[in-house]
This record gives structure tokens, C-alpha cells and sequence, in this order.
């Protein structure tokens, strides 16, 4: 007789299918098997956990930002000597002004971007102007950190890749720029860790004047030997709001005041700064709407000489997020910050209504 063939009825068929899935389900989930069992099935095994970011020497940063701001300065300075500022509106300001950028903003926002990103790619960078993609350069940077630096900070400083913000400004004081008033303009980088402002540089590109500082490192400005009983305030002239009427509503109405453009200068003001072209104040105060790239950098350089910068109730200002601060500005050294901000409190309980 011929050998009986083994026949499975439908019904058979199908637990032997589910019999089959059960096998390969027990693969999957075994430590060594699981992936033999999603190839087989069709699956893909998860993907391994990216490798955590080197640290970055913050000494390193500083040097990159020292380089950028410098570079940036030739170009803001090229633009405005060669008359060819090609200045257009960009929008308005919250106060209904002209907000501008000039091909001295594009061209120095370029440079020190490009630099920056070449050198720390793997960094977030914020910066007041837009860069096409398309035209983007890889700038080499020989990591070199200069001996001024060493000299006053000779171990690393480090911090995770992934807590650090760069703030830059590649051109401040626009509105005085188009104006041909130099002693205001400014280049600016300022290095965030945990949204706290540690590396700030600010140079001046008309003088070649550059102030930098890091917090818990030092700095080649100091704060002067003395400031003023009633305190001299520096402001906008640009963006006044009502920073006048508070000051010396807060301050009483024989509050010198002195009326000067961009962030970066009225920080310098306030400290002891070799440059004939530098007006001198106790204090900077701002009323209006502000952004970040605009006051880091002077926010970190006064911290780092034991100064503080912080908003017209006196409070911190996180430099992550949103890139725009509406809380004001109050920068001081050398004075009783929280004694000043409290005066402003006690006379101008609505701060609020002051950004106007």
C-alpha cells in the first residue's frame, strides 16, 4: 500500500499558524533572539541611543567669540566706510518705529554666524538676523585660546553641549549706524548655560575697543572705583517709551539722564572702559520691549565683574525660549541693585503698562 499522507483540515492549518506566531513572539521578546524574530516578522528593531556630546571648554567659546565679534566688526566697519549701506525696513518696532537692516547687519551677521557654526556645530545659535542656507561657509578656526584668556582663566571650564544658547547680535544701534553716529555701534556674542548668561563680548568696531568677561572666570574691563550717590541713568534714544517719566518719577526729578543708542554701549557706560568716545552712567534703564541678542552679552559681562542686569522688578532673565524680554531692563554695578529695583516697585506698582 502506498504511505498515508498527512492532511490538515482548514481548521488544523490555522492553529498551526497561531502555534508559528506564538513561537516567533517568544523569540521577540527574548534579549538575544528579539531581533531574529522582527526580521522575520518584519519588524524593525529599536535604534540604539545617540552617544552623549563631548563637554565644551567654555575658554574655547569665549575665544570663538572674541574672533567672531572682531570679524563681524571689519565687516560692519567695511559697509558704513564704503557708503554702500543698501538700508531697508525690516518691520516695526512695538513702538510703530522703523525697525531697519543695513548690508552692514547682513554681511557682519554672515561672518560671525558662519565662524561660530563652523567651529561648534553641534551648539544652538540664535542671531538677530536671518541667513539664507544657501549661503552658508565653513570657516576654519585654529582653537587656539588666546593668553589674555588663559592668563585669567588657566583650568576648563565646561559645560554640557546640550545646556549652551549662543546669543549673537551682529549689529547694534542700527537706527545710529544708518545715522553715521559710530560710538554707538556694537558687535555682540553672548554664551548661555542653562539659560544664564556666563560669556558676554561686546566690541566696538569704530575704536576697536572690545569688553569681555566670564562669570566665575574674569574679565579684561573692570568696574569703576566709584559711581554716584543719585545715580545718572543712561537710556534709549531710539526706543524711550516712558523711560524718562519713570526714572524720575522713581528717582525724583533732579535724575541726570543721558540719551544714547544701542544695548551694548549703555552697558559699557556702566563700567570702566578705556575709550575716549564712552559716555559714563550709574545706571541703565529700559522700558520697552527688548530682544535677547540685544542684552545678553552686556547681561553676562556685568554678572562676571559682579554686576546685574535683570528686569525693572528686579528679576532674572532666562536666556532660552522666546527671544524677546518685556520685562525692561535695570543694569547696575557697583550700586544696591535690589535697593533700586525696589524703588521702582514702590513708585510704579504696574510696571505693565510702561511698555507702550
Amino acid at each position: 500500500m502506498p504511505p498515508m499522507g498527512i492532511r490538515l483540515s482548514p481548521l488544523g492549518i490555522g492553529v498551526f499558524c497561531l502555534l508559528g506566531l506564538g513561537v516567533l513572539y517568544h523569540l521577540y521578546t527574548g534579549s538575544l533572539s528579539g531581533r531574529l524574530a522582527a526580521f522575520l516578522l518584519g519588524e524593525r528593531a529599536p535604534a540604539a541611543p545617540l552617544a552623549p556630546l563631548p563637554p565644551v571648554d567654555l575658554r574655547e567659546l569665549l575665544a570663538v567669540s572674541l574672533l567672531a565679534a572682531v570679524r563681524g566688526g571689519e565687516e560692519v566697519k567695511r559697509v558704513r566706510e564704503s557708503n554702500a549701506l543698501n538700508e531697508k525696513a525690516k518691520g516695526k518696532t512695538r513702538e510703530g518705529a522703523k525697525e531697519l537692516m543695513t548690508q552692514g547687519d547682513e554681511q557682519s551677521n554672515r561672518k560671525m554666524y558662519n565662524l561660530i557654526r563652523s567651529a561648534f556645530p553641534e551648539l544652538q545659535i540664535n542671531t538677530e538676523e536671518h541667513l539664507d542656507p544657501d549661503d552658508q561657509e565653513s570657516i576654519s578656526w585654529d582653537r587656539n585660546i588666546p593668553d589674555q584668556i588663559i592668563k585669567l582663566i588657566p583650568q576648563p571650564q565646561e559645560a554640557s553641549a546640550e545646556s549652551i544658547t549662543i546669543w549673537i547680535d551682529p549689529l547694534d544701534a542700527t537706527q545710529e549706524y544708518t545715522e553715521n553716529l559710530r560710538q554707538y555701534v556694537t558687535t555682540m556674542v553672548c554664551v548661555a548655560v542653562d539659560g544664564k548668561p556666563v560669556v558676554g563680548v561686546i566690541h566696538k568696531p569704530f575704536s576697536g575697543y572690545t569688553a569681555w568677561g566670564m562669570v566665575n572666570g574674569g574679565s579684561n574691563v573692570k568696574a569703576r572705583a566709584s559711581y554716584s550717590k543719585t545715580p545718572r541713568l543712561i537710556v534709549s534714544r531710539s526706543h524711550k517709551g516712558k523711560v524718562k517719566e519713570v526714572a524720575q518719577l522713581a528717582f525724583g526729578n533732579g535724575t541726570a539722564i543721558i540719551v544714547a543708542g544701542g544695548a551694548g554701549y549703555k552697558v559699557l557706560s556702566l563700567l570702566d572702559v578705556t575709550d575716549d568716545k564712552q559716555e559714563q552712567a550709574d545706571v541703565y534703564m529700559h522700558t520697552t520691549y527688548i530682544k535677547k541678542w540685544d542684552i545678553c552679552a552686556g547681561n553676562a559681562l556685568l554678572h562676571a565683574l559682579g554686576g546685574h542686569m535683570t528686569t525693572l522688578r528686579g528679576e532674572e532673565i532666562i536666556y532660552t525660549g522666546s527671544d524677546g524680554n518685556d520685562g525692561g531692563i535695570l543694569a547696575s554695578i557697583g550700586m544696591d541693585h535690589s535697593a533700586l529695583a525696589l524703588k521702582l516697585r514702590d513708585k510704579l506698582p504696574d510696571l505693565k503698562s510702561l511698555d507702550k
